[in-house]
C-alpha cells in the first residue's frame, strides 16, 4: 500500500469535509481487502471531527509499526481543534431586529447564518471589542492608548481614532499614511514659489486680455467717432439742439441700435433696392416697426448740403410725407430711420408685381390728389423749398388704408428762397426724367411736375413709363400719352378696366392734366396741381 504524506485519499488515511447546515453524521470504516489477520497486532481503525486547516497527515510515520494508538490521539487530540459553528435561534436579522428578544447589545451589530438553517449571531462594531451578548457588553477599543496608529497626536474617538499634526506640519499624521512632514525651512520653498508664479501667470493673462478687450473698444469708439464727424454729426448736433416749427427733433441712432433692429441687415428684412441704397425692415425696442435706408458712399464734399437735407425733413409735418425717426452717422455711411409703411409702393400695385392688390379708379384719384399736394407743400415750404427730384411711382408709398407716403428724398435739393433754380448733377429714374432738366442740368420744381404728369400716365393706361416693344424701339410713356391725345384716341391706351371704372370725363381731366405736366417747357407747366384733379 503507497501511503503519500500530506494526502489523506484511502489509503491509510480518508478525509471529507462536512458541509454546512448538516445536523447529522455517519462513519463507517471498512477494508477494500482482508485485513483480518492485520487487525491482530495493530488495530488502527477509528474516526475524528476536527477543523480540516490544523489537520496534516504524516503518511507512514502515523501508522507505522513501532507507534502506538495513543501517540497519533495525542498528537490530534493536541493539535486538531473542534469548531462549533452555532447560531440563535432560527430567526433572520431583519425578523430578529423586530422581536423582544433580541441578543445583541449595544455597540454591536446582527451577523445572519450562513448554515442555511437560519438563525443569527452578533459581533462588536469596528473600534469595539468585547461579548456582544451582555449589557454594555462591547467596549470602546483605545486605539491611542500604545499610539500604535498615530506618529505624533492620537485622539480617541467612540468606535475610532484621529491623528493630527502639529502646526506647521503637513499630512494626515497616520503612520499607514502619509504621516507628519515637517516644515522646510532650510529648503526652498517650491510649492509657494510655484503656487505664487501660477497665481502672477493668472493674473497676468488677465490683465492681457482685459487691456485687448479696452484697446478694441477703444478703437471701435475711436472709429464711430471717426465716421461721425465724417458723416457730419457735430454738425446735425448744432442743427437739431433745439425744435423747430413744432416738430420733434431728430433722434440720433447708434450703429448697434440699428444693428440689432435689422438682425445684422440680414437678407430677409430687405424691403427694396433704390438708387440712392438699400432700405430694410427693423424692429426698436419699443416693438416699433422702422424702415433703415443704408446709403451708398457720400462725397464728403456734399456732407453739409447732406445734413441740412436732414434737418429740413426733420421739421416736413405733412401726412402724406414718410416721417423720418432720425439717423445714424456713426457707420461708414450714413443711415437714415423713417415710418414703416406697409403695403408697398405704387408701382407694384400699378403694374400687379409682388401680389400687390388693384387699385380701383377712385382710390387712383385720391392718391394723385395726395401725390399733388405733397408736392405743392414742399415746393412752397416756408423755410426753403424743397426739390424731391425722384418723384416716380417706386417712390410713393402706400399705408394700410392705400393713403399715399412721398419717400425716399435720397436726390432732394433745396431751393434758397432768393433762387429759382440750382446747377446740379443730372439724377433721377429714366422715364420720369424731365427733358429740359437732362438737357440745361438746371434743377427747377417743374422737374418734380414732369415726374408727376409721368406717374398721372400710369394711372391712366397701367403702362410703365419705358414701352418695350418686341419689333420697335422702345417708346416713352410720356410722349406716348401725349402723341395719342394728339391723334384723339386717348381712351385706345386706357388700361380696359380703368376704362370701365371711371367716367370718360374723369379720364379725359386727368389726361389733360398729365399732358400739362408733360410739356417739354417748364414754364408752360401748371403751378398749382390739385385744380386739375
Amino acid at each position: 500500500m503507497d501511503v503519500i504524506e500530506g494526502e489523506c485519499t484511502g489509503k491509510g488515511c480518508c478525509q471529507t469535509q462536512i458541509p454546512k447546515g448538516l445536523k447529522y453524521y455517519n462513519t463507517t470504516m471498512s477494508s477494500t481487502q482482508n485485513h483480518t489477520h492485520v487487525w491482530s497486532f495493530n488495530s488502527c481503525l477509528y474516526a475524528f471531527l476536527g477543523e480540516a486547516d490544523h489537520f496534516h497527515f504524516r503518511g507512514l510515520p502515523d501508522i507505522a509499526v513501532d507507534r502506538t494508538i495513543n501517540y497519533l490521539y495525542e498528537r490530534i487530540k493536541a493539535n486538531v481543534h473542534i469548531v462549533l459553528d452555532w447560531a440563535i435561534g432560527n430567526l433572520t436579522c431583519t425578523q430578529a431586529l423586530k422581536s423582544e428578544d433580541y441578543a445583541c447589545s449595544e455597540n454591536s451589530h446582527c451577523i445572519d447564518s450562513d448554515t442555511g438553517l437560519g438563525g443569527y449571531r452578533c459581533s462588536c462594531n469596528p473600534g469595539y471589542q468585547g461579548n456582544p451578548y451582555l449589557n454594555q457588553g462591547c467596549q470602546d477599543i483605545d486605539e491611542c492608548a500604545n499610539n500604535s496608529f498615530c506618529e505624533k497626536t492620537c485622539i480617541n474617538t467612540p468606535g475610532s481614532f484621529n491623528c493630527s499634526c502639529p502646526h506647521g506640519y503637513t499630512g494626515d499624521g497616520k503612520k499607514d499614511g502619509r504621516g507628519c512632514i515637517a516644515p522646510y525651512h532650510d529648503q526652498f520653498p517650491w510649492i509657494k514659489v510655484s503656487a505664487g508664479t501660477g497665481v502672477g501667470l493668472i493674473t497676468l493673462v488677465v490683465v492681457i486680455t482685459l487691456l485687448y478687450i479696452c484697446m478694441k473698444k477703444r478703437k471701435l469708439i475711436q472709429v464711430r467717432e471717426k465716421f461721425f464727424k465724417q458723416n457730419g454729426g457735430l454738425l446735425l448736433k448744432e442743427r437739431i439742439s433745439k425744435k423747430e416749427g413744432g416738430v420733434e427733433a431728430t433722434r440720433v441712432f447708434t450703429a448697434e441700435e440699428l444693428k440689432k433692429a435689422t438682425n445684422n441687415y440680414a437678407n430677409d428684412r430687405i424691403l427694396g433696392h433704390g438708387g440712392n441704397g438699400i432700405v430694410y425692415r427693423g424692429e426698436l425696442r419699443d416693438n416699433r416697426i422702422i424702415a433703415v435706408k443704408k446709403s451708398r458712399i457720400v462725397d464728403e464734399s456734399q456732407i453739409e448740403q447732406f445734413i441740412n437735407e436732414v434737418v429740413i425733413l426733420t421739421q416736413i409735418n405733412h401726412r402724406n410725407v414718410v416721417k423720418l425717426f432720425g439717423c445714424c452717422l456713426e457707420d461708414e455711411v450714413p443711415l437714415l430711420v423713417y415710418e414703416y409703411v406697409s403695403e408697398g409702393n405704387l408701382y407694384e400695385h400699378i403694374h400687379n408685381q409682388r401680389g400687390a392688390g388693384w387699385l380701383t379708379w377712385k382710390n387712383r384719384v385720391r392718391i394723385a390728389a395726395e401725390i399733388a399736394t405733397t408736392l405743392a407743400y414742399l415746393h412752397s415750404f416756408a423755410s426753403m423749398p424743397i426739390i424731391h427730384r425722384d418723384v416716380k411711382s417706386a417712390n410713393i408709398l402706400l399705408d394700410n388704408v392705400y393713403t399715399a407716403k412721398v419717400a425716399d428724398f435720397g436726390a432732394s435739393r433745396l431751393i434758397p428762397l432768393d433762387q429759382t433754380h440750382v446747377a446740379t448733377l443730372v439724377l433721377g429714374t429714366s422715364g420720369y426724367l424731365d427733358p429740359e432738366y437732362f438737357r440745361t442740368s438746371q434743377l427747377t420744381e417743374k422737374s418734380d411736375v414732369y415726374s408727376f404728369g409721368v406717374v398721372l400716365a400710369e394711372f391712366l393706361t397701367g403702362l410703365k413709363p419705358i414701352i418695350r416693344a418686341r419689333d420697335e424701339d422702345n417708346k416713352n410713356l410720356a410722349d406716348f400719352l401725349v402723341l395719342s391725345m394728339n391723334k384723339n384716341s386717348l381712351f385706345d391706351i386706357i388700361d380696359g378696366r380703368i376704362l370701365q371704372e371711371g367716367s370718360h370725363e374723369q379720364l379725359q381731366k386727368m389726361a389733360e392734366l398729365a399732358k400739362k405736366c408733360l410739356q417739354p417747357r417748364g414754364e408752360d407747366r401748371p403751378v398749382g396741381l390739385c385744380g386739375g384733379l
